[in-house]
């Protein structure tokens, strides 16, 4: 399972920071950032089929950054994750 998220991040180097932190602190989950995308998507797949939303907005809001998921209502191009 996916699940995309809006964030506020706003550049690379927070962004890759982030990345390390939650895969450091998420050993199942594979992250990444699109940035360039108006809403500043966080995608994040879980090797074990769960992302735990809450969780992850809440790891966010812990370093000082907002999130919330995204509907696929609200968007629906979904990217994978490469491999």
């Amino acid at each position: 399972m996916i699940e995309v998220f809006k964030t506020n991040v706003p550049d690379s180097r927070q962004a890759n920071l982030l990345l390390e932190k939650i895969h450091k602190s998420f050993m199942s989950y594979k992250a990444n950032f699109d940035l360039e995308d108006c809403d500043k998507i966080l995608r994040v797949k879980s090797s074990d089929g769960i992302v735990d939303p809450d969780c992850l907005i809440n790891f966010l809001k812990d370093f000082g950054f907002h999130a919330e998921v995204l509907t696929e209502e609200n968007y629906t191009v979904l990217q994978q994750l490469p491999n």
